[in-house]
C-alpha cells in the first residue's frame, strides 16, 4: 500500500509538472483561414493561407513571430537538448580550423577559414602551401545598421594577385555588395557596387573587372522582376560604378541577343586571349555561350560569336590555350567532352576529346597543358587528366570519396581540390603531374573526430514502384543491430540534377553515438546516373522523386534498420518536395519529418522573386502540362484534413532569397489545422539567416541541436523523450 500511495503521489506530481510545462508552452492561435481559390485549366485550387505571402503585413509577421517563439521554447525545453548542443560544439570545435573554397592563382593560395574560436569564416592568403598565412578579408569588420553579422559570399583574385574582388552580405541574405581589396595591404578600396548578388566577377589582364549586376528596381516593381535584365559591366578601379560600361546582357548588343529572363555572366581566364559570356535561363543547366577576342572588347560593339544554344546541351566549359572545351550530354546522357578552336568555334564540327563512359562527367577545369575532368561513379568521384593531344589518364585518389570542389590556373600544371567521404571529413589535396601523385596540402588540419574508426558506410539498391533500382547510402556505427529499433534519418534532395555525394561532419557524431542511422536516398531528379536520371524526376516525372523516397523508407523498415515510429525524413529547399510529398502520400511511414527552407507551395512559387529563374526546373502554371506537374509536387495542396501526420519541424530563414519564408509558414499553418495525430508541427524561424549561405557557426550548431533533439524525442530516445 505504501508503494502504491507513493506511486500515486509521484504520478500526480508528474501530471501537475506536465500541466505546468504545457501552460508555459501554450501553442499560438491557429492561423485564420482566408480561402482564395484559383482555377487552372478547369481545376479549382484552394489556397487558405495566401495572405501569408505578404510577410510585411503586421498580422502575418506577428503570427510568424509567435510560431517562432513557441518553436524555440519547445525545442529548448526538450530534456537533454542543451547537453546535445555542447556535444555538437565539442566535436565541431575539436579541430583547430575549417578550411574551404580554395583558389590557386599563380603562386598564391587563397582560402576561407574559420578558427574553432570564431563564428564566421574569413579570407586568407599565402604564397605556396608552406608560405606565411595572412588574413586578407574579415567580414566581421563590415558592420550593419541592425547589428546583424556579415559573411563572405564569393571572392575572385586578379590574375596578377594585386586585387581581390569580394561579395559580402548581411544576415545570410546573399544581397552581396561587391568590394575590392588590395592584396598587398589588405585594405579595401573605395570602389563599392551594390546589387551584386551572383555577380560572378572576373578580372581582365589590364586590371579592369567584369561583373554581373542586377537591375535597379522601382519601388512599385513586381517582385518577379528582381532577377530579370541582369547585365555584365566592366569596371575600372576608381571609376563611378553607375557609369560602368555594359558589356553583355539583355538589350546590350545585337550580336549577342539575350532574353530579359536570362542571367548574364562573363569570364576571362588567366592567360587566355578570349572572353566567354554566358546567357543562362535561370536554373536551366544548358548554356548559351558566346566568345570574343580579348583585344576586341568594346562594350556594346564587342564582336561576339555565338558558340552554343540550348539544343547543343552544353552544361560546362573551360578555355585552355586556343581551345574551348565543352561538357555536353547531347547523345551522351553521362556526358562527353568536346573540343573546338576559339578562333572559329563550331559545336557541329567539334572533336570528341573525351567520349562518354560508364561514369558521369561532373566538372572540368583547365590547367597548363591539360584538362582535368571530374567524374562520378556510384556516388564516388574519379579524377582524370586529359593532356592536350593525348589520352585521358585516371589519377589515383587516396580513398573512395567525393571531390567537392576543384581549382586550377591555366598557367600552372597542378590542380587543388577538396576531398572527403561518408565517414571522414574533407581534406585539401593537390595533384602535380611532375610528382605524379596526390598530396595533402596540410591546409586543413585534422581533428580527433574527423575520421572516426567506429563508423562505416555501405550502399544498397532499392526497387522503386516502377522497378527502377535506386541507390541508398547508409552510414552507421559498426555493430548496429538490425532489430527495427534504430532512430533513422532518410535524407534526400532530387532536383536540378544535383547528386547526393559522400559527406561527413563531426557535428553528426552525437546522432550516430546514440544509435542513429543516416540513410541517403539517391532519388531521381538528382544527377547520380547522368541526364536520364535527372530528367526522370523533373516536371511531369517529378513524382518519381518522392516515390523513390517512399520505396527507400519501406526498404529500411522491411530490412529492420528501423521502424515507422523511429524513421524520420529530412531535406531542404527543392528537397522540401522530397519531404513534403512523402509525408502527404505516406504519413503512416514516418514518425517525424524535418522540412528545411522548403518549397511547399509549388503552384505559387513562380510568383516569388526567385520564381521566374526556377521555371525551367519546375514548370509554369501558364501551361496545362506545367500546372499539372506543379500541382502534383505541391505538398501544401496535398495536406488533407483529419489525417494522422507525423511530427514535423519546418525551418526557414527570414532573409531567404531563394525560397521565401512564407513557403514554410503556409505549410506549417496547413499541417497544424489538418493533423489529428496530436504530434507537434513546429515552425522554426531564424531572423538572422537566409537559405543557409552565410550562416554562422553558432547558428548551425543551434539548428543541429534542435533538429537532433526533436528527432530523438519523437523516436522515444531518452533522455529526450519522457
Amino acid at each position: 500500500m505504501h508503494r502504491l500511495a507513493r506511486s500515486a503521489r509521484w504520478a500526480a506530481f508528474l501530471t501537475l509538472a506536465a500541466a505546468s510545462v504545457a501552460a508555459a508552452q501554450t501553442p499560438p492561435a491557429a492561423a485564420p483561414v482566408r480561402d482564395v481559390t484559383d482555377t487552372y485549366f478547369g481545376v479549382a485550387v484552394p489556397d487558405p493561407y495566401r495572405y501569408m505571402e505578404d510577410m510585411k503585413n503586421a498580422e502575418v509577421a506577428a503570427w510568424m513571430k509567435a510560431q517562432a517563439d513557441y518553436a524555440n521554447a519547445t525545442l529548448r525545453k526538450i530534456p537533454g537538448r542543451d547537453a546535445l548542443y555542447d556535444e555538437i560544439a565539442k566535436r565541431g570545435d575539436a579541430v583547430a580550423a575549417r578550411v574551404f573554397d580554395v583558389q590557386r592563382v599563380g603562386t598564391m593560395i587563397y582560402y576561407q577559414k574559420r578558427l574553432a574560436s570564431e563564428n564566421i569564416p574569413k579570407l586568407y592568403v599565402r604564397e605556396g602551401y608552406a608560405g606565411h598565412e595572412r588574413l586578407l578579408v574579415d567580414p566581421e569588420l563590415v558592420k550593419n545598421d541592425d547589428g546583424t553579422h556579415s559573411s563572405l559570399d564569393y571572392y575572385i583574385p586578379s590574375h596578377d594577385n594585386r586585387y581581390v574582388a569580394t561579395g559580402i552580405s548581411p544576415a545570410g541574405s546573399e544581397a552581396s555588395v561587391l568590394r575590392i581589396v588590395d592584396v598587398a595591404t589588405g585594405k579595401p578600396l573605395a570602389d563599392t557596387i551594390d546589387r551584386a548578388q551572383y555577380a560572378s566577377p572576373s578580372w581582365l589582364p589590364d586590371g579592369r573587372l567584369m561583373y554581373s549586376r542586377l537591375q535597379k528596381l522601382a519601388d512599385n516593381a513586381p517582385v518577379t522582376d528582381k532577377y530579370q535584365n541582369q547585365r555584365v559591366y566592366v569596371h575600372r578601379i576608381g571609376d563611378d560604378p553607375e557609369r560602368d560600361t555594359p558589356l553583355f546582357g539583355a538589350g546590350v548588343s545585337p550580336l549577342a541577343k539575350v532574353d530579359p529572363v536570362e542571367l548574364a555572366f562573363a569570364v576571362s581566364p588567366p592567360g587566355s586571349k578570349y572572353v566567354a559570356a554566358m546567357a543562362v535561363n535561370g536554373v536551366q543547366r544548358e548554356l548559351r555561350i558566346f566568345v570574343a577576342p580579348l583585344a576586341s572588347l568594346d562594350g556594346a560593339k564587342t564582336p561576339w560569336t555565338r558558340v552554343t544554344e540550348h539544343a547543343d546541351e552544353v552544361t560546362d566549359f573551360a578555355m585552355l590555350g586556343d581551345d574551348l572545351y565543352l561538357s555536353s550530354h547531347k547523345g551522351a546522357p553521362r556526358f562527353k567532352v568536346l573540343r573546338t578552336p576559339l578562333s572559329k568555334p563550331d559545336v557541329a564540327t567539334a572533336q570528341v576529346a573525351l567520349p562518354a563512359g560508364t561514369s558521369v562527367v561532373t566538372g572540368i577545369a583547365a590547367a597548363g597543358d591539360a584538362l582535368y575532368v571530374r567524374k562520378m561513379n556510384a556516388g564516388a568521384s574519379e579524377l582524370w587528366r586529359l593532356p592536350r593531344g593525348g589520352k585521358a589518364v585516371q589519377i589515383a585518389l587516396p580513398y573512395s570519396g567525393d571531390i567537392d570542389a576543384m581549382s586550377a590556373d591555366p598557367r600552372r600544371r597542378d590542380i587543388v581540390f577538396s576531398f572527403g567521404g561518408w565517414t571522414r571529413a574533407g581534406t585539401i589535396f593537390d595533384y602535380d603531374p611532375s610528382a605524379g601523385k596526390v598530396v595533402d596540402t596540410k591546409l586543413q588540419p585534422q581533428g580527433p573526430f574527423d575520421n572516426p574508426a567506429d563508423l562505416e558506410s555501405r550502399q544498397v539498391r532499392v526497387k522503386a514502384a516502377d522497378g527502377t533500382m535506386v541507390p541508398l547510402s547508409l552510414v552507421y556505427k559498426k555493430g548496429t543491430r538490425l532489430d527495427g529499433d534504430n532512430p533513422t534519418i532518410l535524407y534526400g534532395y532530387g532536383a536540378y540534377g544535383i547528386s547526393m555525394t559522400p559527406f561527413f561532419r563531426p557535428t553528426w557524431l552525437p546522432w550516430f553515438e546514440r544509435g542513429g542511422v543516416l540513410a541517403v536516398a539517391h532519388v531521381r531528379g538528382g544527377g547520380e546516373f547522368g541526364e536520364e536520371w535527372y530528367k526522370s524526376g523533373y516536371k511531369a516525372t517529378k513524382p518519381n522523386t518522392w516515390r523513390d523516397a517512399i520505396a527507400c523508407a519501406e526498404w529500411l523498415v522491411a530490412n529492420r534498420w528501423t521502424s515507422p515510429a523511429k524513421l524520420s525524413i529530412m531535406g531542404g529547399s527543392a528537397g522540401g518536395i522530397f519531404v513534403g510529398r512523402s509525408i502527404t502520400d505516406r504519413p503512416d511511414l514516418f514518425g517525424a519529418a524535418v522540412d528545411q527552407v522548403p518549397i511547399s507551395d509549388a503552384v505559387r512559387a513562380e510568383f516569388s522573386a526567385n520564381g521566374v529563374p526556377n521555371i525551367p526546373e519546375f514548370g509554369t502554371v501558364k501551361t496545362e502540362e506545367g500546372f499539372k506537374g506543379l500541382y502534383a509536387m505541391s505538398s501544401y495542396h496535398w495536406v488533407k484534413d483529419g489525417v494522422n501526420y507525423p511530427a514535423v519541424l519546418l525551418t526557414t530563414g527570414i532573409n531567404d532569397p531563394r525560397v521565401d519564408a512564407h513557403q514554410a509558414a503556409k505549410m506549417a499553418a496547413r499541417l497544424q489545422a489538418a493533423t489529428k495525430s496530436g504530434k507537434p508541427i513546429l515552425l522554426r524561424i531564424d531572423y538572422e539567416a537566409g537559405h543557409g549561405y552565410g550562416t554562422t557557426k553558432k547558428q548551425a550548431y543551434e539548428e543541429r541541436a534542435d533538429t537532433f533533439a526533436f528527432l530523438f524525442r519523437e523516436a522515444g530516445i531518452r533522455p529526450f523523450a519522457p
